[in-house]
Order: structure tokens, then sequence, then C-alpha cells
């Protein structure tokens, strides 16, 4: 999903009525309560029973991601301070800054954490974002926040959800899937949300968090689970998942990509 600068495009939201799940619905017999509904402080989102964390290496990707913090407040500011009209999709929301422009919308949102990461990790040869005509936008190296912020500013102009899925890797097997892959559709419109973290059960049922920022920009957050409440906001990994239905996109399972 990109935007001309000087313009708004106004996404279409793509409806889910008729397949979401209510709380007195049926659920799959897998499906379990969720357990300790302790406010998180970062992203440690609790669990169902019965299911635990996957593990991944310290410097992980996936570890960083789960280290966010979230904030106290769950509503969604867009950059001018406004709130979003809809504030039914975010079950938390990300304590990092959205900025005073529209600029940080949804595949700018994916490429702002995974920038983030790569320079946390002193890593900033490998901070590079490529544009539709596949011109490179690489970090300059360490510098300082004023002037990291201006070279993501720099990105989230030149780059969208069309050159974000040209430059990220088809994920074949959506079972696969793990924390830091993105579902990408790329287009005007088009949608990106990042994998945010995973869990298990002994069972082997898998489960996974997304986030997702949307236009105007606006905080990134947590999404509900529309079709499980019950099991929200956490979503099932099923080898039968043709489609992922998120609050206010609907992904095929084609869409997953890798960095």
């Amino acid at each position: 999903m990109k935007r001309n600068i000087l313009m708004t495009i106004i996404l279409p939201l793509f409806p889910i009525a008729g397949i979401e799940k209510t709380a007195n619905s049926t659920i799959p017999p897998h499906t379990t309560q969720m357990v300790n509904t302790r406010p998180a402080s970062v992203v440690d989102i609790p669990l169902p029973a019965g299911f635990k964390r996957v593990n991944y290496p310290p410097t992980s990707f996936a570890c960083w991601l789960r280290k966010i913090p979230i904030k106290k407040d769950t509503l969604v500011h867009l950059y001018n301070g406004k709130l979003k009209i809809n504030q039914g999709a975010q079950y938390a929301v990300l304590d990092i800054p959205v900025g005073d422009k529209d600029l940080q919308q949804c595949a700018d949102a994916v490429m702002r954490l995974r920038a983030q990461y790569l320079y946390d990790q002193k890593r900033y040869s490998e901070i590079t974002f490529v544009d539709n005509i596949g011109k490179k936008y690489t970090c300059p190296g360490k510098t300082d926040s004023i002037h990291f912020q201006r070279y993501l500013e720099m990105v989230y102009s030149h780059c969208n959800t069309v050159s974000l899925e040209k430059q990220l890797h088809p994920v074949n097997d959506f079972s696969t899937i793990m924390p830091g892959d993105v579902l990408v559709k790329g287009g005007s419109p088009g949608h990106a949300v990042m994998v945010m973290d995973m869990a298990a059960n002994d069972s082997g049922k898998v489960i996974y968090l997304l986030a997702q920022s949307y236009m105007p920009a606006q905080d990134i957050h947590i999404l509900k689970d529309p079709l499980y409440r019950k099991l929200s906001p956490w979503y099932w990994v099923d080898k039968d998942n043709l489609m992922v239905y998120t609050p206010e996109w609907t992904f095929a399972s084609f869409h997953l990509r890798r960095w």
C-alpha cells in the first residue's frame, strides 16, 4: 500500500462479514480459552492455555520483535494526533513513534521494524530497501536518531507494497511461517502486515500474531483475530489456510514473504 505524498488514497476494506466467529459460535475443537489476561508491557501477549512461545536465538529478529514495548493506551492515533476512525481492529499498540508526517503507513511500518532491528544489531550495510525501478536505498551507517529517521522517510517516500513484495522472498509453505515474515499484497490498493510472534502446544498446533500500520500513517498495532474471537489476538497456522482474514484486509496464503 502506498500513496503519492501529496494525495491520500482511501483503501477499500475487504469485507469479512459472514465468516466471523462470535464468542458463542462453534470454534475448532483444538481452540482453548485465553488465560493470563494481565496487560503486557512488551509484545509478550498472553497465550492460550497449553501453549508456549517458540524459542529463537537471542539476537534473532524474532526475539527483537518480542521485546518491543507496547502502550498502556490501546487507542490508535494518526500521525496528526487524531484518533483513527476504526478503533476495533487492534488488541494492543506498539510504543513506536509514528512521526508527524503521513509517511509511516503499512509497508513503511514493516520496513521500519526491519531497519530498526538491523540498526540495533549494528548491521548497517544490511539496511537496504529497493524501489519499483530497482534503485537501492542503503542506510549510510551508524548515525544519530534524527538522521536515521530522515533516511527512513526517504525509504517511505520511494518504496511501497509493490517494491516490498518484489524485494522479499516468497514462502511456498505457509506452515513454515515465522516471526518477521510479511503478508504483503502489492498494489494500489495494497497492504502489508508483519508476523510478530509465534507459539505452539504439545499437539503441534501453532499460533501467531500480526501487526500493521495503515492509511493514513498511524500507530503500529497488534491485530485482533476477527475469525476466532476466543483465540484473539492469536491466529491459527493451518495447512488449509488458503486465506488469512484480518480486521481490515484479506490475504491469500501465497502472499507470505520472507527477508
